[in-house]
């Protein structure tokens, strides 16, 4: 009996030490990230990712930082798998492509009360929620001071109309250009038409759309915005701006520090101001979110480290470095967005207090690329006078109608 109760010790023992030791060497579970262009900030996602090891030590992080030009393609491919990352950085747009698809894990809006409720309400896709808010960008309006002195304009313009009124004096009195519209470029122009409540592609030919069309008509058939309006990007704007040639351009706060390193005599001269708006007053914004397929492995992980990876701290510490827009409520009310003691800080002031006002805001179709292309085409045929407004809007919005049934 005493050699049976010694054998069961021993053996008790024994497979104690065997278990702690399992449990001491077992590897920990990995969590796959995917990010968008982040490696020149790589010192902060690996200072992040290590704080949050150490709290959770079964849990090891794998960041991997994608190129922009590879996001969709790579994304699209990894979530029709059975083993996808567990967190992707996208952009809302092909988030919500991936909504409809039915690929994306929903997310619960008590997870998200800490996010600001204007961002939470644009990621909304059929009143669901798929993104988590990451950072966001509101373009602001930078201005040549001695240019707009010459003008003999008094007040700034705040909105397209009054940008409009204007435009004739300034080219008289300053011989430049008021502001080179890119209005080609992307979803340029839907974004304009949003800000006069003009979303849905029936309405693209409504007696607001054509007025809208009709004033950027007028501009260039007078030459009052520079002939390559009609196919020119953001960036040549801005080289536009840099050579004094343009008053005001309308992009982030990051292009101050090329003017400042580009054109140093202009950036003396320059001041930022608000965006332009349309007649509702909302503001555009771009944002950058993380979403969790379907098929990850570690969803519940995944939000985890994502909320981590996005609270208050995490986020302005972020912003510090790059600066972004916060999308947390209580990074946004931090003083760093209240500081206006240089023209970058006050472009960020600017900028963060513009998030707070972006209802209503553009909503994304499933065919969003085909209705931004469609609009472009029929921008640069009213403005080289192709055809008359009413009649080319009526085929756009016939056209879009009928791709949507």
């Amino acid at each position: 009996m005493k050699k049976f109760i010694a054998l069961l010790i021993v053996t008790v023992i024994t497979f104690g030490v065997t278990a702690c030791s399992v449990r001491k060497d077992a590897s920990p579970k990995e969590l796959t990230i995917w990010t968008l262009q982040m490696n020149d900030f790589s010192d902060y996602m690996y200072k992040v990712i290590r704080e949050y090891e150490k709290t959770h030590p079964n849990l090891q992080i794998k960041w991997v930082d994608v190129p922009f030009s590879e996001g969709e393609k790579r994304t699209l491919a990894a979530v029709m798998t059975d083993n996808p990352p567990d967190l992707i950085n996208l952009n809302p747009d092909f988030s919500a492509l991936l909504a409809q698809k039915g690929t994306l894990e929903e997310i619960s809006p008590e997870a998200l009360l800490e996010y600001n409720p204007e961002i939470i309400k644009a990621l909304t896709y059929n009143d669901k929620i798929y993104s988590i808010p990451w950072y966001a960008t509101s373009a602001i309006t930078i201005y040549n001071k001695d240019l707009f002195e010459k003008s003999g304009i008094i007040r700034l313009p705040k909105t397209y109309k009054e940008l409009y009124a204007i435009s004739e004096k300034v080219k008289e009195n300053a011989g430049v250009y008021t502001y080179l519209p890119t209005i080609t470029e992307n979803d340029t122009m839907v974004k304009i038409l949003n800000k006069y409540g003009i979303s849905e592609p029936e309405d693209f030919n409504s007696s607001d759309a054509v007025k809208v069309f009709e004033m950027f008509k007028t501009l260039y058939q007078k030459e009052l915005i520079p002939p390559e309006t009609i196919t020119m990007t953001h960036r040549e704007a801005l080289e536009q701006y840099m050579a004094g040639k343009i008053i005001f351009y309308q992009g982030g706060a990051n292009f101050l520090n090329l003017i400042k390193e580009n054109a140093p005599t202009i950036y003396e001269q320059t001041d930022v101001t608000e965006q332009i708006k349309g007649p509702l007053g909302q503001n555009d914004f771009s944002v950058m979110n993380f979403v969790i397929p379907k098929r990850a492995k570690m969803k519940k992980e995944a939000l985890d480290f994502c909320l981590y990876l996005t609270n208050a701290q995490n986020q302005l510490e972020l912003a510090k470095i790059t600066n972004i827009i916060a999308t947390n409520s209580l990074a946004l009310s931090d003083n760093f967005y209240n500081d206006t003691s240089d023209l970058t800080a006050k472009a960020r002031s600017i900028s963060a207090k513009q998030i707070n006002k972006i209802t209503p805001q553009l909503k994304q179709k499933r065919n969003q690329k085909e209705i931004n292309t469609q609009v472009n085409t029929a921008v640069q045929t009213i403005l080289l006078n192709k055809d008359s407004v009413t009649d080319c809007l009526d085929k756009l919005a016939k056209n879009l109608k009928s791709e949507e049934n």
